[in-house]
């Protein structure tokens, strides 16, 4: 099915089983991981801080 145009659209930090990637998803699409776990990808370190009570804090680099 080829997600509506008229929602919003999100870069993500994705891994499967075999490898990391950069994925761009419809909001549709979108799955909660409610795994408490952290993400295994490589990009994570210079996007953000550490890992810290369930969730990553953006590095201020990147806020608006």
């Amino acid at each position: 099915m080829r997600p509506a145009k008229e929602q919003p659209f999100y870069h993500l930090l994705a891994e499967n089983g075999e490898s990391s990637y950069i994925a761009y998803v419809s909001q549709q699409n979108l799955d909660h991981d409610d795994s408490d776990e952290p993400v295994d990808h490589p990009a994570i370190a210079s996007l953000f801080g550490p890992y810290h009570r369930g969730k990553y804090d953006l590095r201020p680099h990147y806020r608006h």
